[in-house]
């Protein structure tokens, strides 16, 4: 055996030359789902300050975007989604930008890439659903719908891990944001309500349902399992925003 630095090494190793060593920054899963949305949203946003400098009335980046019903039930169906992406102003985008943050921080390392990105978009497709049944004659926009969910998903995952959420800044933030959404006028409570309901519902499926499967079925298939339906709940929420933009409640 070789000394080594740390214990020894045997001759074989030795002659291998230096052992790889994993340290703790090394081993945390970097949130890039997140960053990606993030810049997306910084992106989108900065395109649409300059559109909107230029074109005429109604032709802006944003105007195009927007989810509105009448437009979704004549076929821009892509309003459900690009509405999620695009921001009245720098304090709104400011604000949403750090929430996805802080949470795309604490909720992707603990699902992964793809799970984290199947609750975003689910969250958000949940929000804009809501919004079609509430207010469909309304112009809505913003990521706030799908903020909520992952407000939503953090609560569900941190009862799952043990821990209270309510005595966590998970819960207060929740009430506090619950409380500003109808306190002040001009803020989408189907937005917000419909992505913490549908964030909730999919968190419930990635961070409790996923160890459920794997204890019924083969060990590692649950989160596969569980993004799976979480992809399906999300496509279910979209056909929804179809049928009640064509058939106003």
């Amino acid at each position: 055996m070789n000394q080594a630095s740390v214990g020894f090494h045997c001759p074989e190793c030795a002659r291998k030359g230096r052992q790889k060593v994993y340290t703790a920054a090394s081993l945390v899963t970097r949130p890039y789902v997140s960053y990606m949305l993030i810049a997306i949203n910084v992106v989108v946003f900065l395109l649409d300050r300059a559109s909107a400098a230029n074109a005429e009335p109604g032709e802006s980046l944003g105007d195009r975007g927007v989810l509105f019903g009448p437009y979704v039930a004549d076929g821009e169906w892509y309003r459900t989604i690009t509405s999620g992406f695009l921001h009245a102003n720098i304090i709104h985008i400011g604000f949403n930008m750090f929430l996805l943050f802080q949470l795309g921080t604490l909720l992707e390392p603990a699902l992964n890439r793809i799970s984290f990105a199947t609750l975003y978009m689910t969250a958000l497709l949940g929000g804009s659903f809501l919004v079609l049944v509430l207010d469909p004659n309304e112009a809505t926009l913003g990521a706030s719908g799908a903020v909520f969910g992952l407000m939503g998903a953090a609560f569900i995952g941190l009862r799952a891990r043990g821990v209270d959420p309510i005595s966590t800044g998970i819960g207060s933030l929740i009430l506090l944001n619950l409380v500003f959404t109808f306190a002040i006028p001009n803020i989408s409570i189907g937005g917000h309500i419909g992505g913490l309901v549908a964030g909730g519902a999919a968190g419930w499926l990635l961070f409790e349902g996923a160890p459920r499967i794997d204890r019924g079925f083969r060990q590692g298939s649950g989160t596969i399992i569980a993004t799976g339906i979480c992809a399906a709940f999300g496509l279910a929420l979209f056909a929804g925003c179809l049928y009640v933009a064509a058939n106003p409640i």
